[in-house]
């Protein structure tokens, strides 16, 4: 009967932990149950239960999921308030499972916890990795992996073949990042037995499941799930893999120029320095080049497969848009990286995609002291989700959110830079992303060349209509089923 009286007396302090809380003015939010908190109230797509629990609660709610007291953000105002005004406050990581063994225990730019070594790796990813000087530098290698797809394609649609569009945006953006990342392509078993992207797809599903030990941090060490042995399992691959990387890079060194140098040349050259005047060594290299590689594929594949599914969807937005390319770019060749600035309607798209599908819909931030917002308090430690896919349909900034309609841009300075908080798919201030422009540059190029270079035909009689826009929620959110069509080549090329 011992651990009956230890149960409930549990939940007698925990109920009247919760009528505590409530008494220090915290946002609103529904009843929580004992223990678990609200964690029976989400399911399988995050994003869509914290939208309906905000249409009905406000735009800015607590939440207690497990043990750990979360506050949801769903509004623009709201927003700015956290990123903007308060955004020192709310610039630390949460810590999770994922982050302690897919970070080599949070040294990535992405889960590193607010604080002098964060700001010195951001500055020095920023500057010698991601400045427009490098991202130019790699538009030769950009250039021709695309030829190389246009071509593939091109080849399947003489053939009248059925054309996996999601794998071909997935494997020509995973080729590029690799070439200027690791300076060679890696794919079928390079980096495991199970095949490389399917290694790398495991990564961010396991990293994206609940974990008990995140919401009961007592519970961490049982592993009731299995999912810490996956997550162990999976870093020892990527570990491996980015060690033979870097030996190899060691032994090939003295054969390469200061021209033709990778991501992983320039890290080895900044640690074999000195120069960097903070704790750098080989496991904040592999750390890095981890940001690199899960970061750097999945969320602009995912992007450029929403857009693409938008305009097949919307036969008219295609049509505009190939009008626009005709008369920019010409019929007699594809389309190339200095086309892009004067492509204006295709930066509408892009951001009408991004508004209604955000590749990451929920930014993560913990806030790293007591703050007020709108009048309500926000315990020090508190997680805080930022809803962006919910502030995209908002009805009080957006006419008509749930249809996809480029054409709202037009005569307005909104961008997404992230200082305009109704449109924040890369977040804002101190941890917005920092390969933005490296993956707007890729986001806008693929599209343009998937929708001048060809036209698309859905399959079995399909109207535009009817094509299936189910989400598949996880770190980077895509489309639940690939997206299978025929192409028939455009161009008047030889």
């Amino acid at each position: 009967m011992a651990w009956f009286w230890a149960a409930l007396s549990l939940i007698i302090f925990l109920s009247l932990l919760q009528q505590l809380l409530r008494k220090r003015n915290l946002p609103p939010g529904p009843i929580a149950l004992p223990i678990i908190g609200h964690l029976h109230l989400l399911g399988k797509n995050l994003h869509h239960d914290l939208h309906r629990l905000a249409k009905k609660h406000g735009p800015i709610i607590c939440l207690r999921l497990g043990f750990v007291p979360t506050i949801v953000v769903s509004s623009p105002d709201v927003a700015e308030l956290v990123l903007k005004t308060h955004d020192l406050v709310f610039a630390g990581r949460p810590h999770h499972q994922a982050s302690r063994h897919f970070g080599y225990d949070r040294k990535t730019i992405l889960f590193a916890p607010y604080g002098a070594y964060w700001r010195n790796m951001r500055k020095l990813c920023t500057v010698k990795l991601l400045s427009n000087k490098i991202i130019n530098e790699f538009r030769p290698i950009r250039t021709a992996e695309l030829g190389e797809m246009v071509d593939s394609l091109r080849r399947a649609a003489e053939k009248r073949e059925i054309v996996d569009v999601s794998a071909a945006i997935s494997s020509v953006i995973g080729d590029m990042n690799c070439l200027m990342v690791f300076g060679r392509k890696y794919v079928g078993k390079d980096l495991d037995e199970k095949g490389f992207k399917s290694v790398i797809d495991e990564a961010m599903q396991v990293a994206a499941l609940p974990n008990l030990g995140d919401f009961f941090p007592f519970m961490a060490a049982l592993d009731l799930q299995g999912l810490n042995r996956r997550l162990k399992e999976i870093s020892r691959v990527f570990d491996g893999f980015l060690e033979r990387i870097i030996e190899d890079h060691l032994q090939k060194k003295e054969g390469t120029t200061k021209k033709n140098q990778d991501f992983v040349d320039t890290m080895l050259a900044e640690l074999e320095s000195g120069d960097a005047r903070f704790e750098f060594d080989r496991r904040h290299v592999k750390a890095v080049l981890l940001d690199m590689l899960l970061a750097g594929i999945d969320t602009s594949a995912a992007a450029v497969e929403w857009a693409i599914s938008e305009l097949m969807r919307h036969p008219k937005v295609m049509k505009k848009l190939q009008k626009e390319l005709e008369q920019v770019v010409g019929m007699d060749q594809m389309v190339d990286e200095s086309h892009l600035d004067k492509l204006d309607y295709l930066d509408l798209v892009v951001k009408e995609t991004l508004r209604l599908h955000p590749s990451v819909p929920i930014l993560s931030h913990e806030s790293l002291e007591d703050c007020t917002i709108n009048e309500f308090h926000i315990p020090r430690g508190s997680r805080t989700f930022i809803n962006v896919w919910s502030i995209g349909r908002d009805p009080n900034v957006w006419h008509d959110p749930d249809k996809f309609v480029p054409e709202r841009f037009v005569g307005g300075h909104v961008d997404l830079l992230g200082q305009h908080f109704q449109l924040i798919p890369f977040g804002s201030g101190r941890r917005s992303c920092p390969g933005l422009q490296l993956g707007l540059t890729l986001v806008r190029l693929v599209v343009a060349q998937f929708v001048h270079c060809f036209d698309w035909e859905l399959l079995d009689g399909m109207l535009p209509t009817q094509l299936d826009m189910t989400e598949h929620f996880g770190m980077v959110t895509c489309r639940e089923n690939h997206l299978s069509v025929i192409p028939t080549y455009r161009l008047t090329t030889a």
